[in-house]
This record gives C-alpha cells, sequence and structure tokens, in this order.
C-alpha cells in the first residue's frame, strides 16, 4: 500500500454551514473525466505552439513529425506512466519510481529536475497567450507597448496562480469546460478547409528541398515537437488524489492520446491544404491568421479566444502537477515538512503553488524559444533517469502488483527504451548555450539541495515529516 497523504473527510454534512459544504467540494477525489482532461493539458492542451514546426523544417516534416513522435516518445512515456503510476499511486509519480529504483539521492534529482522543469515551462504559457491575444485589433498594443505587455503577464500569471488555490477537482473540470470551447474552432476549420484542399502541398519541403536539407532549422524543429508533445508523466505526481487510480489512469492516458495526436495531424493538415504556403509566416500564433483565411474574420477571433483560454489550462494543469509533486516530496522527507501544508478550506497543496508561481513569475519576460529550450532540456535529463527507473524496478521487482503491465519482457522493453533515450541525447544535443548552461547549472545546484536537505535534517533545524526517505515508500 503507498504510504500517501490521504485526505479524511467528515461522513456527513452540515447543511447549514456554507463552508462545510465548500469543504465537500473541493476535496472529492479526481475522476476520470477531468483527469483525462488535465493530462490533455499537461502535453499539449490543442494544436497551439506547433507552427514553428513548420517553419523550421517545411510542411511535410512539420506533419511527419507530429505522426512519428507520438509512437517514438509519447506512447512509451504513456506507457511508462500508466504502469508506474498504477503500481505506486501516491503523491510525488517519479520521485517515488526513481526512489523506488535507485535510492533517495536519485529520488531527490528526479524530484528536483521535473520540478524546476515545469515550474520553467510554465512560463511559457502566459507568454503563449500573449502571442495569440495580440493578434487581435483591441490587443494589438501588448505588442507594441512593452510596459503593458509586461504588466500583462505578470497578471496573467498571478491571476492563474490564485485560479489553482481553488482545488484540483474544480481546476480539471474547468480544463474541461476550456477544452471543448478551445478545440471546436479547429474542428470547424478542417471542416470548412475540406473543400480548399491541395493534397500536393502537404508533400512541399518547403524552401529546402531534398537538396539543402541541412539548410533546415532542425534544432527549432526538434525542440518545437519534443515540447509539443512531452510531459505525459506529469499527471502520476497527482496520483494520490485520483479516485481509483489503477483504473483511471490507463483509460485517461489513452483518451487523452488520442485527442492530441488527432488535433495536431488534424489541424496542421487543414492549416497546410487549404492555404497558399508562406513558410516564414508560421510563427507561434498563425493558427489564428490560417483559420482567418479558411474561414472567415469570425473563425481566427474564435481561434485567437481558444488559444488565450487553452493557454490558461496548461499552466492549471502544469502548476497541479508541480505543486502536488513538492507535497509528495515532503510526504517522502525530501522537502521540509511545511511544503505538504494544504489549505483549510480548498484542500490544495498552497505552499507548492507559491513557490512553483515565484519561479514562473520570475521568469516570465524571458524569451519564448530560451524558455522551451531550458525546459526541454531539465526534463530530457529527468527522463533518461525516468527510462532507467522503469527498466530496473522490473528487474528489481518483478513480482511487484502492477494492475496495469506494458505486455513486454524487460530484455524487449530495454530495446524500445532505446529509441526515446537516443531522441532525448539528440534534444540535448540541439541545446542552445545559454539554457544549457542555465540548466547545468540548476542540476548543480540539485545535488546540493539534497545534502543541504539532509544536513538540515541531522540537525533538527527544519522539521521534516516522520517518514524517513531512505525507508521503502511502498509495502511490498
Amino acid at each position: 500500500m503507498v504510504m500517501s497523504h490521504e485526505i479524511q473527510l467528515a461522513e456527513t454534512t452540515d447543511l447549514e454551514n456554507p463552508s462545510t459544504l465548500i469543504k465537500e467540494t473541493v476535496k472529492k477525489k479526481l475522476t476520470l473525466v477531468p483527469l483525462i482532461f488535465l493530462i490533455f493539458y499537461e502535453v499539449s492542451g490543442g494544436p497551439f505552439g506547433a507552427e514553428p514546426a513548420v517553419k523550421a523544417a517545411g510542411p511535410l516534416y512539420a506533419w511527419l513529425g507530429f505522426l512519428i513522435f507520438p509512437l517514438i516518445w509519447s506512447i512509451p512515456e504513456a506507457l511508462i506512466t500508466a504502469e508506474l503510476a498504477t503500481a505506486y499511486p501516491g503523491n510525488g509519480g517519479y520521485v517515488i519510481w526513481a526512489t523506488e529504483a535507485f535510492g533517495p539521492f536519485w529520488g531527490s534529482m528526479m524530484g528536483s529536475l521535473k520540478f524546476l522543469s515545469g515550474s520553467i515551462n510554465n512560463a511559457a504559457y502566459p507568454a503563449l497567450i500573449k502571442k495569440y491575444v495580440q493578434t487581435i485589433t483591441v490587443f494589438k498594443f501588448l505588442d507594441t507597448n512593452k510596459t503593458a505587455g509586461h504588466i500583462a503577464l505578470s497578471t496573467t500569471t498571478i491571476l492563474l496562480a490564485l485560479l489553482n488555490y481553488f482545488g484540483l477537482s474544480i481546476v480539471g473540470w474547468i480544463a474541461a469546460i476550456i477544452a471543448v470551447v478551445s478545440v471546436a474552432p479547429f474542428i470547424v476549420m478542417i471542416v470548412m478547409a475540406i473543400p480548399k484542399m491541395r493534397w500536393s502541398r502537404l508533400l512541399s519541403l518547403g524552401q529546402n528541398d531534398l537538396r539543402n536539407f541541412s539548410k533546415n532549422n532542425w534544432k527549432d524543429y526538434l525542440n518545437t515537437v519534443f515540447w509539443n508533445l512531452n510531459f505525459w508523466d506529469n499527471a502520476s505526481t497527482l496520483a494520490g488524489e485520483v479516485a481509483n487510480p489503477q483504473k483511471t489512469f490507463p483509460i485517461a492516458l489513452f483518451s487523452a492520446g488520442i485527442i492530441v495526436c488527432l488535433g495536431y495531424l488534424l489541424s496542421l493538415l487543414a492549416a497546410i491544404g487549404a492555404i497558399k504556403l508562406d513558410q516564414t509566416a508560421w510563427e507561434t500564433g498563425y493558427f489564428s491568421t490560417a483559420a482567418g483565411m479558411i474561414g472567415g474574420e469570425w473563425l481566427k477571433i474564435w481561434v485567437d479566444i481558444g488559444s488565450g483560454l487553452s493557454g490558461i489550462g496548461l499552466f492549471e494543469a502544469q502548476l497541479s502537477s508541480s505543486s502536488f509533486q513538492t507535497l509528495g516530496m515532503a510526504d517522502l522527507g525530501f522537502l521540509p515538512g511545511f511544503f505538504a501544508w494544504r489549505s483549510k478550506y480548498f484542500n490544495t497543496p498552497w505552499v507548492g503553488i507559491v513557490l512553483s508561481s515565484a519561479i514562473t513569475l520570475s521568469l516570465t519576460f524571458a524569451d519564448f524559444d530560451q524558455i522551451v529550450n531550458a525546459a526541454n532540456f531539465l526534463y530530457s535529463l529527468g527522463m533518461l533517469l525516468e527510462f532507467s527507473a522503469f527498466i530496473w524496478l522490473r528487474i528489481k521487482y518483478p513480482d511487484l502488483n502492477r494492475p496495469y503491465k506494458v505486455p513486454a519482457s524487460v530484455s524487449v522493453l530495454s530495446i524500445l527504451m532505446l529509441i526515446p533515450a537516443g531522441f532525448v541525447v539528440l534534444v540535448l544535443r540541439f541545446s542552445d548555450p545559454l539554457p544549457m548552461y542555465i540548466s547545468l547549472g540548476l542540476t548543480f545546484l540539485a545535488i546540493c539541495n539534497y545534502f543541504l536537505m539532509n544536513y538540515l535534517k541531522s540537525k533538527g533545524c527544519i522539521k521534516f515529516n516522520n517518514k524517513d526517505n531512505n525507508e521503502q515508500v511502498v509495502e511490498k
């Protein structure tokens, strides 16, 4: 049985006390539908942000990237998450997996790398919202007036962090509603694009044909595809909040995967095939321009609104994952006990929300591409550790109860993991120097943090939870 932070609910509800009703509502376990859309927003949130792949390498390679990458990356990562989240259904997710596989040092490193990656990554979403919203005429001043733009980014970040405080179940259902509104204009765009399709446009290599293959911007291409299709494992950090996780997680991951993959493939197909290619125009936000060309100004505005709403969903899902990860790490003894404090009324890990939001806010004004690069680098390091933990747990605990088990032997899985691991190495290889150096510096700080926490624990300077992180977190 997983040693996680259990929520105790009152057996009765005082109908005359509104605060009791609020507590009962927000402490409900996360069910299938909101979990599907939290995973959807952990990973994608819709086709928004996929446009730079077309600019970097042309229509054909962009579409093939979103067709092939799920096979070599998304599916393996989702399968790992399904198996380990159901075997270890506690808050902390991959932190628990690495600890069980390799011990507390590597568990702490996994937690630090993924937490920093998520918090840095979250800074991209207010910027993404701004990029789309400022294409609307009334908001164009956000692009030309830097002060107004900075104020808008800061205000958006703070307000979104406050929204997360109101509870995971509420955030999950908001994500479901937002998804319907933000994905709907793409469905309309796809339908309206069918009569205008020129299939030959999809086969275009863009500005650089095969003779100039090396002139494509493969670095931006890889980072774009990787950023748009990773973070499948993030939802594992809140497994302790999910109702019946052993059954819910596999279904939620599969459902979200279908929505994510079809969203990218069909939207790119419609936008590429229905309008004449201007490869240089395919910047982040170009989908709204394409929608305007296909369906008119009303559809463009709908996509812009959808993009802003999608950015909200992306931010909330990532912040939920990061905050519950800190709670899980505190329960495991990797962080001081106050990181496990929850809101009295909304049951949310408010200390984790504040910490993650502070990191995000400090990076709000950074360059969008640099944010993506840094988040990808840290995440890649964590994923190499996660692949290793997955294989080693199969060897170390062959008889562990796995409600969902990937139907393959250790040797077959080891070979299969080499493909996404190789891709991770390629992403690391193509990282820009500045984000790479910053990420390596943060990795060094993560190492220092482990020894600092152990020192503080030994001296009794700060109260840690009773759990010793050298103990096993799961009873075999």
